[in-house]
């Protein structure tokens, strides 16, 4: 989890984003007419998009359990869900879309499960996350290539984030099934840095690259060994963000609106997570929200796009924030209760096959 200032730190710079794009977003606008408009939200679709990101968390729960079946952990789905609520939750207030995945490693190592296996699980929902990320976007841009809405900045913006996308991806794939190429290409960046005097420690720094891509090295062999495990966690992670992206038509619903389809509304929202998703904000606060307003304006019209992203970014992150810290809360008393747990479950041969090799080269 989170330690000392930097739990505090992360908190902080939240709010203050949260403060700054408020203070922007609301310029000039009437706070008569906002709550009017609030106030014709028919509630029962609000609940459809939290009984959503409910599912979006419960999809990720779900890939951990299937992974740690097969590396022999008869993990309950309840701690799976604990694991991806304390996920989200971390990365939602630290300056990175990874920033929860060492926070569930650790939760995992309390519950006896092996942090060779942690990494190994949270590498790859990771791969299969960016994959379906590119798919989602990438069908909608072949299904709508002249979206007007991210044209300009927007379109800038998607450019930025979808060649991240692509590189994250990439680079993924080069360490796991060539790592020779990806040591030597390592080793090369490793050593320009040394020579301009970047590196506070050279021998440390090349010592935690060799174990990460021991570690990929690790995810490889398990995906060789279970093809259909990578296979099902990637439809697993198309599912999970069908969810999050549907969740802005369940606003247009409760807002009483119509004429736009389900698959351009979730189009839209697939489109901006790729755009704002790898920025290095928590929870790609601003962004997202400003976002929101530029590509949904022809949706929801001038008049209610500002209540809609209300509505639709409250119901996505902040009040999941919220029930991401009440739940990573009862995660953390729950260790501190009852000490570690311990996961039982036989190891088969593909399993000890894998973890030996994990456990040999770390």
């Amino acid at each position: 989890m989170i330690q000392g200032k930097k739990k505090y730190m992360g908190g902080v710079f939240l709010a203050v984003m949260m403060i700054i794009t408020g203070s922007i977003l609301f310029r000039g606008q009437s706070m008569g007419l906002l709550w009017e408009s609030l106030k014709r939200v028919q509630i029962p679709f609000l609940f459809g998009g939290l009984l959503l990101m409910l599912g979006y968390v419960g999809c990720e729960a779900m890939c951990t359990r299937q992974i740690m079946k097969r590396l022999g952990h008869r993990v309950p789905y309840r701690r799976c869900l604990g694991y991806s609520f304390v996920g989200f939750y971390v990365s939602s207030i630290t300056p990175s879309a990874t920033g929860g995945q060492p926070a569930q490693i650790y939760c995992m190592s309390r519950d006896r499960i092996p942090v060779a296996h942690g990494t190994l699980n949270m590498m790859l929902i990771a791969a299969c996350y960016q994959t379906a990320t590119l798919i989602w976007g990438g069908g909608i841009w072949l299904l709508f290539p002249g979206t007007g809405e991210f044209q300009g900045s927007m379109g800038l913006l998607l450019g930025y984030g979808a060649g991240v996308m692509v590189l994250l991806t990439l680079g993924m794939g080069l360490v796991m099934f060539l790592p020779g190429v990806s040591r030597r290409i390592c080793a090369g960046i490793l050593r320009f840095a040394e020579r301009l005097h970047l590196l506070r420690n050279p021998a440390a720094t090349e010592e935690r690259l060799e174990r990460q891509l021991t570690e990929y090295a690790g995810g490889a062999a398990c995906i060789k060994a279970n093809p259909g495990l990578a296979l099902q966690v990637l439809f697993l992670c198309l599912v999970q963000l069908g969810m999050l992206f549907s969740v802005p038509w369940t606003v247009y619903l409760a807002f009483g609106l119509h004429g736009y389809g389900w698959i351009q509304i979730a189009g839209l929202q697939a489109l901006l997570t790729l755009a704002v998703s790898n920025l290095p904000l928590p929870g790609a606060v601003g962004p997202a929200e400003g976002g929101f307003v530029a590509a949904f304006t022809a949706v929801f019209g001038a008049a209610t796009v500002t209540p809609a992203m209300l509505v639709s970014r409250g119901i996505s992150f902040y009040a999941f924030l919220l029930i991401s810290f009440l739940v990573s809360m009862a995660v953390h008393l729950r260790h501190r209760e009852r000490g570690t747990g311990r996961c039982c479950g036989k190891t088969d041969l593909k399993t000890r096959e894998i973890s030996g090799l994990l456990h040999d080269k770390m």
